[in-house]
Formats: C-alpha cells, structure tokens, sequence
C-alpha cells in the first residue's frame, strides 16, 4: 500500500496555497495529503497534534508570524521539519530565525521570487531528503549579518527599533533602564555598524542638513534591518509599555 505523506501548509493567500499545493500533488514518487492552516495560531495547533510535522510556512501570516509559530513549534518539538518561504529576506528575519532554530533542527528558507522548479526541490530537500537547504539569497544575508564589523548586537538592534518608534532619549532611558550616557553610547555603537561617520555628519561644511537618527532609520530600511510589518508589532509593545509607564507616575 502506498505511503501518503501529511503535509501542513500555514498559508493566508489563497494563491499562494494553491501553488503550494499544486507543488506537492506534482511530485512523481510521492502522494502528499494536504492541510492548510489560514493563520500561525491554527498551524500551531495542527502541527502540535503530529508527531513529526512537515510544513511549509508564509512568514507574513495573521494572528502568529512564521518566525514566532516556527520558534513556538520548535520549543515542543524540535523534530518538526519546516520551510519557511517568504517575498522577504531582510536582514531582521535572518537574525530572527538564527536565535530561534535548535541544534540538529532540519529546516529551509525559500524565496517566493525563485521559479517554481527551485521551490519544488528545496521543499523536497527539506521534508522528504531531510536536509537543509537556505536560499542562496538569503545566505548572502546570512553572511552580512555573521560579520562582526557590521552585523548588529541585540543591543544595537534594539537601539534601532527604539529611535524607529520615534522615541527621545529620555523615554529610551526609562524603557530600557539606563542613563541619558547610556543611550547615547548606544546610539554611537549603532551608527557605527551602520557606516555613519559622525565626523563627517557633524562637519561644519554638512551644518545640520543630516539627522543622525533618521539617517540610520533610512539605511536600515534599505539595508532589511526593519520593515513595517515588524514595527506593527513593536508598537503593540510600546503601546503596553506606555501604559504601565503612565500608571507608574505619581501625580
């Protein structure tokens, strides 16, 4: 009797779920009953009822992204083998998946740009060759993001997404429990791993045409670092925080 491999697919565009699907109802050695999961809470939830999952997850989803349902599936079971495929290979993700993936884990990370022979045999590599495999794109993003010379610390990062959100150094300084210095030397180190010469934006021949924390903010946006769909959710955080701050002062 012939094996059937379950697969889960988190995916919201319908689109993009029935290319995926068409995907795997091709591959000639191998018959594949499909799931689809509309949201990263709902494949949470199917993927913990298998004892192995196999999945290919969008990374923009409603309700849980891929990198936090990946991270959440990975913490109950590291065995579950996932291909992450995304339009996005910012620098933000990269770094998000390198802290979450365990040791041994065997994944993928496949960019939607690629033609449809690619994804179809890196899906393969990952759920049924049980290797894996990062787009070549991505890897070169990889690489940026290893180098000590530009690749930002937790810190630094956090610097970045404070000074986004908009926020003075003041409120940086009650957020993150440091002092005025404090938020200065972080704002110094982030320009610095960002290729900002504070000399040459402090000169007398540049006056005050450049502003150091937008200038950062717009470098970071080419450069992948951030994006809007991140910042939603650092605002849903901010906005928590301001409301415990407020409740914290005393008349």
């Amino acid at each position: 009797m012939e094996k059937i491999t379950d697969i889960l697919i988190a995916e919201d565009n319908p689109k993009d779920f029935e290319f995926l699907e068409s995907i795997f109802l091709a591959y000639p050695d191998r018959s594949c009953r499909i799931q689809r999961a509309q949201n990263g809470l709902i494949a949470l939830e199917m993927a913990l009822a298998r004892e192995e999952p196999l999945v290919v997850s969008d990374i923009q989803m409603p309700e849980l992204n891929g990198i936090d349902f990946a991270k959440a599936l990975w913490s109950r079971n590291p065995k579950a083998r996932i291909v992450l495929w995304s339009q996005h290979k910012d620098e933000m993700y990269v770094r998000a998946l390198a802290r979450i993936v365990p040791a041994e884990t065997v994944y993928g990370y496949i960019l939607k740009s690629n033609p449809r022979e690619r994804i179809a045999a890196a899906i393969a590599t990952v759920l049924f060759d049980d290797q894996c495999w990062i787009d070549p794109e991505v890897r070169k993003v990889q690489g940026r993001t290893g180098h000590s010379q530009t690749a930002l610390s937790d810190i630094e990062y956090e610097a970045l997404v404070d000074i986004s959100l908009g926020l003075t150094d003041n409120l940086i300084a009650q957020r993150r429990y440091l002092s005025r210095r404090g938020v200065q030397s972080r704002l110094n180190s982030l320009y610095g791993k960002l290729g900002l010469d504070l000399d040459q934006f402090q000169s007398d021949k540049v006056g005050d045409a450049f502003n150091l924390r937008n200038r950062a903010v717009s470098v970071s946006i080419r450069r992948g670092l951030i994006n809007a769909f991140e910042l939603e959710s650092e605002e849903t955080e901010l906005q928590n925080w301001l409301k415990r701050y407020k409740g914290n002062i005393k008349p």
